[in-house]
This record gives structure tokens, C-alpha cells and sequence, in this order.
């Protein structure tokens, strides 16, 4: 656990709570392990009632084409010069790990630029509809290998969350939330994040990574410490 860079103040949803930024990309699994792990930690937090969870953008690959997408091993093994069988393999260890945490995880998923997808949780987000929407795409990519990077697919999905779904295709035809996006980059930048997941604590502690749930625990109780040393 590590004190973050100092960058521009994240602010605290409600007075009195305590604030965990999340900065992660949609199709990073460890993301999705990371973020599961993360909630049991919290589950167990005696002070959870009082903590505020926002989610941040941050594209693993903003060099996709946008409006494109393709199978994710070969695009994987292209990307990095491996053979597909051997992504398959990287695959299979992180699904492990993923079904360890009790997910639901398929390889058969699709690669695409996911700049519109967070264009679209920050609708959410203005709706009071973050949390409902990252879990139903989380859904949707990783435990059906839906094609979340289609228009009618990304619609659904965000309609599932409690979003109106004209304004979701609003939104997708448009370029509504990009200076949104571009503000949690920067961010991410100014904080020194250059992967994710990255969880920063009351504006104090950074946790880089899909971290054990027991080092999660001990960064709530840190920052909880923290927080309420401040107040």
C-alpha cells in the first residue's frame, strides 16, 4: 500500500464519508477480480455504511479503432507477438483466478476500444446508477461474452441498470461525458497510476493491482484511521 502522488483532489461524495476512488478499464479482468475482492473486504468493513466507492476511467489500449471489435486471443496475440495458444494458457490461469472469487468468467469474449463504454458509466454515474452499471457490464463481458462494444448490446446492458435507454443511445451517437473521460486519465496520470486496478483510500493510500482480500481489509482499516484522524 502506498501513498498515491499528489494529483487533483478527488471530493468526497458526502461529508463525513470516507471516499475509494477506483480507476480500471472494462475489459481488464484483473480489474474484475480486483473489484470483487475489494467488495468481500468491504462486506467485512465494520464502517462500510460509511464509505463511498467511484468508479474512474482508464483505457488499457485508447489506440483501438472505435466502432470495431474482434475475438480477444488473437487480438491479444497479436498485440503482444505470442502465439495463441500460449494467450489461451495466460487465459485459463487468470479465469482460475477469477472463478476462485466466485465470478463467473468466459475466454470466448470479444477485443475493442472501450472509450463510448465509459462515456456511458459516466451517465451512469450522473444517474446514481455507477455501481448497477459496472456490475451488469462486468456481467455482460466477462460472464457472458456478450458484444458489449455493439450499440443495441452496450443499450441493453445499461438499460438492465436502471439507465433510460433512448439517452443511452443518445449519448452513444454523441460525444456527451468525453471531457469526463479525459479528466479521470488525467488523473490517473497526475496520481502516477500506470495500471490497473488502482484504489485510492481517503484521498491518501494507493493499492495497485488485484490485491488479496486481507490486504484490502488492512487498507480500509489504514485509511478508516486515517479518516476519521482528519475529521
Amino acid at each position: 500500500m502506498t501513498a498515491p502522488r499528489d494529483g487533483p483532489a478527488t471530493r468526497r461524495v458526502t461529508v463525513g464519508r470516507m471516499r475509494v476512488d477506483i480507476w480500471s478499464d472494462v475489459v481488464c479482468p484483473w480489474c474484475y477480480i480486483g473489484k470483487a475482492r475489494f467488495e468481500h473486504a468491504l462486506a467485512g468493513f465494520a464502517h462500510r455504511d460509511e464509505v463511498s466507492v467511484v468508479f474512474h476511467s482508464y483505457e488499457l489500449d485508447p489506440t483501438l479503432p472505435r466502432g470495431e471489435s474482434g475475438p480477444l486471443r488473437e487480438a491479444l496475440a497479436a498485440k503482444f507477438g505470442r502465439p495463441v495458444e500460449e494467450v489461451a494458457a495466460m487465459e485459463n490461469r487468470v479465469a482460475d483466478a477469477a472463478r476462485g472469487e466466485g465470478l463467473q468468467y468466459t475466454a470466448d469474449r470479444l477485443s475493442g476500444n472501450t472509450f463510448d463504454l465509459h462515456r456511458l458509466l459516466h451517465l451512469a454515474t450522473d444517474a446514481g446508477r455507477q455501481a448497477e452499471a459496472v456490475s451488469a457490464l462486468n456481467a455482460a463481458h466477462f460472464g457472458a461474452g456478450r458484444p458489449v462494444f455493439d450499440a443495441e448490446t452496450a443499450v441493453e446492458v445499461f438499460t438492465a441498470a436502471g439507465l433510460d435507454a433512448a439517452e443511452v443511445r443518445r449519448v452513444w451517437k454523441g460525444d456527451d461525458y468525453t471531457d469526463a473521460v479525459r479528466a479521470d486519465e488525467r488523473a490517473a496520470r497526475d496520481l502516477g497510476i500506470t495500471g490497473v486496478p488502482f484504489f485510492v483510500l481517503d484521498d491518501a493510500f494507493g493499492v495497485s493491482g488485484a490485491q488479496p482480500v486481507d490486504l484490502f481489509t488492512q487498507a480500509l482499516d489504514q485509511a478508516w484511521a486515517h479518516h476519521r484522524a482528519a475529521a
